[in-house]
């Protein structure tokens, strides 16, 4: 790739550093910058909602790239300063502290923000959104024994900062406005296990249920609900999902719509610029071009590498199918595919305490599995699954829902 002015990605996520890491292992030599708007070096955020929460001693970010790394790679990363502006037309950065980056490519990588509460501002005390370490650390510090925990959404942030909490010793309720929890992307068999499982713990779960007013006092703050009961908490946490981190783009009069629009290779509609992770949207091919954004670690990593490679001069597709993850307690939720993309479900126990559903279109097609059990007991049939998907697979439903058939088997045929 020639070059003169170099490679600038905005966000310091791992989204971000994997893209710098697949440039140089393309064997790019030119210039390179992250432009990373928190102080941090990059850190993981799954743990956040986790480990973030539940350790032991005092928690520390959990680093992508240390500053060897990042020296060793010849990786230069601008911390604690926005970019403010991208001019698509001059191939250039306008960073908040008035400096300016020239790129021959971009990578927009910035992410997804929690979506806000109009009723609940973070600024409060006893409120917060889970997005940063500084964040994690507010919610950590409210979460003593004893504390009664109010948390508005039955999502996966939600459900695993409760799980926490109750590790800590906190009374919890989870209120959620749709009619039953994790409502997005999980099977209504494997949200009842889960959110029997938190009853099970002590939480309280309140579904079809809004909040319409916040009181702060001086000790605690009152949540009332639209039944017109209330609630007096220690500490408010709110996640009710994210909104893609868009505004940079629309200000460059990039195409925006859920997302940065991208193309199968991740080149967003300027030229020389991409976009990659939780921020765009983008075709999947094996659901027929499907637009969709998502919002998932493994995504913001697979497509790092791509957007990465791409911007080496590589012109690959979009090939990896959606997958998530939340650990709960010592339960694992693995989802591989997209389950609303199926209209039959066919369930195979693989445990005493584990299952999978597979998700069947109506032509038969395998498009996504979805498990559940304690541990990584169904990890592998899930992965299996994933294979299966990625081959287009149409598997008879008996041989998916009998343990004695091997999955491996099924993929081999």
């Amino acid at each position: 790739m020639a070059t003169t002015k170099g490679v600038v990605i905005i966000g310091g996520g791992e989204c971000g550093v994997r893209a710098a890491t697949a440039l140089r292992s393309a064997r790019f030599v030119g210039p390179m910058t992250i432009v990373c708007a928190e102080a941090l070096l990059p850190y993981e955020r799954p743990p956040l909602s986790k480990e973030a929460m539940c350790a032991v001693g005092e928690p520390t970010p959990r680093s992508v790239a240390n500053d060897e790394v990042l020296a060793a790679a010849e990786i230069d990363i601008r911390l604690g300063c926005a970019a403010s502006m991208i001019d698509t037309t001059g191939h250039s950065v306008l960073l908040a502290d008035g400096s300016e980056l020239g790129y021959d490519k971009l990578l927009i990588a910035t992410g997804a923000e929690p979506r806000f509460m109009a009723l609940a501002d973070p600024r409060r005390a006893r409120i917060a959104y889970l997005r940063t370490f500084a964040d994690a650390l507010k919610i950590r510090r409210a979460l003593a024994p004893g504390h009664h925990i109010v948390i508005v959404g039955g999502g996966f942030i939600g459900l695993e900062v409760a799980a926490c909490a109750v590790g800590r010793g906190c009374d919890v309720t989870v209120i959620e406005a749709l009619p039953r929890l994790l409502s997005r992307v999980v099977p209504a068999e494997i949200a009842g296990v889960v959110e029997a499982r938190h009853r099970s713990e002590g939480v309280k779960v309140r579904c079809e249920t809004e909040v319409v007013h916040i009181d702060h006092r001086d000790r605690a703050i009152v949540v009332t609900t639209g039944d017109g009961s209330s609630l007096s908490a220690d500490f408010l946490v709110v996640g009710i999902g994210a909104t893609p981190s868009t505004e940079l783009a629309k200000r460059a009069g990039l195409e925006v719509a859920n997302g940065i629009v991208v193309d199968e290779h991740l080149r967003a509609s300027a030229p020389d610029v991409f976009a990659a992770g939780d921020c765009c949207s983008f075709p999947l091919p094996i659901y027929g071009g499907r637009r969709v954004r998502l919002e998932s670690w493994r995504n913001a990593l697979d497509q790092g590498a791509l957007a990465g490679r791409n911007m080496a001069g590589a012109n690959e597709r979009l090939t990896s199918v959606p997958w998530f993850w939340s650990d709960q307690y010592d339960l694992t939720l693995q989802i591989s595919g997209l389950v609303d993309e199926g209209v039959e479900i066919v369930r195979r126990q693989v445990a005493e305490d584990a299952f999978v559903l597979f998700h069947l279109a109506a032509d038969g097609r395998l498009v996504a599995a979805s498990g559940i059990g304690v541990g990584n007991t169904v990890a592998r049939d899930i992965r299996l699954a994933e294979m299966l998907i990625v081959k287009r697979a149409r598997p008879e439903p008996a041989a998916l829902s009998s343990p004695a058939t091997k999955l491996r088997a099924l993929l081999a045929a």
